[in-house]
């Protein structure tokens, strides 16, 4: 993926280092510059207290607004509280009320007493305290196994709560692009615009087909340097091309017609009425281009399925970026393997995830004789599957894990996922509130996305493989 995407979901923590008087001032220093090394040789985006005082601690909750309010001047994301001893839990709560963002609870593990029996730190004790402040505040936070800083606990801990974060600021700034209404067949995507808006923020920007093929109509007639470099990126990425020079410019004008909208639009994703208005209007299938937009980071969601878009990009900011999104219909099973699904669309996934040394190709659609749909198969690789949806109020997000497989050559793009048990995955589907339109990334996040409905009031976690008591102790430990 891009750097520009990396960057879109990345992380600024703001880090709270906590001590306790009565404990060890110069132990706790001590901490607290091992774990601040760790971050910096890690490359994380920080913001210290090295400006509070002398330590770069907090250990009094009268300094409880100034680094609230200092945190928020830059811009954190999500709160880091180390515990260097026992900690000053109404501090690390009067922090993290105030500025409402994820949390991260943990210390590292205590040394033995001294000789003369003395501790210096006791910061799981202080991790009890807090905890319960926290609640108390009603302060929703993440929290690793009291653990050394280089134990594999803390890493999959700390990786899973950035990853946690991603998606809750993302999802805090949703704005997705409605191009067109939903196809009139297309009752399963009927989504209510209030709720969304009055429920979690999420805005719907509206935008007309009419006034797309005036903007890809302009790109044309312009004609400008821009529009070329696209078609011949077009030519570059697949096996062959047969169609026209003004067929192939009516698709990199598209797909700048497209950036450019949401640029303006500052959107997060695109949900599109890709057929049929479109290809009367413009000649073409957008399958390819829509492909080629999720790949740079910009999901494209063909049938106007909002709930999709918003899935696609919960899944992209859980890989913060690391990984193109793709979504796919559950379709059929596999003919052989009963654990195995096909996972396919009439061509828009991104081409930057097809299998190497495959056949691959921008072709004819599926079912309509128009130029413009991606022809292949993803690459091998575990995938994380995801959808947002809801029903009567209610909204949940479904997740699980799945690896590619091999299976029978489809027309369009397409991937054969196995799961540990398919039928659980189909009755989750069937009794919803989902329909057969599932978000997929590359990698392991279950973790991240289960975490992550803690933070998001009124979206309820819907674990499939692994299930809700797995994610727990993986992130135990186990």
């Amino acid at each position: 993926m891009n750097e520009a995407l990396r960057k879109k979901h990345g992380v600024r923590i703001g880090f709270l280092p906590t001590r306790r008087n009565i404990f060890s001032k110069e132990a706790a220093g001590e901490t607290k510059r091992e774990v601040e090394a760790w971050l910096k040789a890690g490359g994380y985006d920080y913001v210290n207290l090295d400006w509070l005082n002398g330590e770069g601690l907090i250990y009094s909750g009268m300094d409880a607004a100034k680094v609230a309010e200092r945190f928020a001047a830059e811009k954190v994301d999500a709160v880091f509280a180390l515990h260097c001893n026992f900690g000053t839990e109404d501090a690390v709560a009067k922090v993290t009320a105030k500025l409402g963002k994820p949390v991260l609870l943990w210390g590292p593990r205590d040394d033995a007493p001294d000789e003369s029996g003395y501790r210096l730190r006791d910061t799981q004790c202080g991790m009890f305290a807090t905890s319960k402040v926290l609640s108390r505040f009603g302060v929703k936070f993440n929290y690793i196994t009291n653990s050394g800083l280089n134990d594999d606990v803390f890493k999959r801990g700390f990786d899973c709560f950035l990853s946690t974060a991603a998606v809750v600021k993302a999802f805090n700034n949703l704005r997705v692009g409605q191009l067109g209404p939903r196809p009139p067949a297309f009752w399963s995507v009927i989504f209510n615009e209030g709720e969304l808006l009055e429920k979690f923020k999420i805005e719907t920007v509206p935008y007309t087909i009419v006034e797309l093929a005036e903007r890809v109509n302009d790109l044309i007639k312009e004609d400008g340097p821009s529009l070329g470099e696209e078609a011949e990126m077009i030519r570059g990425k697949v096996g062959y091309v047969e169609f026209d020079d003004a067929t192939q410019k009516k698709h990199a004008a598209l797909k700048l017609a497209l950036r450019e909208w949401a640029e303006e639009n500052d959107l997060s994703a695109i949900s599109m009425q890709c057929w049929s208005a479109l290809q009367t209007a413009l000649g073409v299938a957008p399958c390819f281009i829509n492909g080629e937009l999720t790949g740079e980071g910009l999901p494209i969601i063909c049938e106007t399925d909002i709930h999709g878009a918003v899935s696609s990009i919960i899944a992209q900011a859980a890989a913060r970026g690391s990984s193109a999104t793709f979504l796919a219909d559950l379709t059929i099973r596999h003919p052989q393997n009963d654990n195995a699904e096909l996972l396919w669309h009439c061509g828009n996934f991104p081409h930057c995830l097809h299998r190497e040394n495959e056949f691959n190709a921008f072709n004819t659609h599926f079912n309509m004789p128009l130029a413009g749909a991606g022809d292949f198969e993803l690459r091998r690789g575990d995938v994380t599957m995801c959808r947002f949806d809801g029903m009567n109020g209610r909204y949940n997000l479904l997740f699980g894990y799945g690896h590619a497989v091999s299976g029978p050559k489809n027309k369009g793009t397409y991937l054969w996922m196995e799961v540990k048990d398919w039928p659980l995955w189909e009755e989750k589907f069937i009794y919803g509130p989902y329909i057969h339109h599932c978000a997929g990334v590359y990698g392991s996040y279950a973790p991240a996305l289960y975490e992550a409905c803690k933070y998001i009031r009124g979206l309820e976690p819907d674990p499939v493989d692994p299930d809700a008591d797995e994610i727990k102790k993986y992130l135990r430990g186990n």
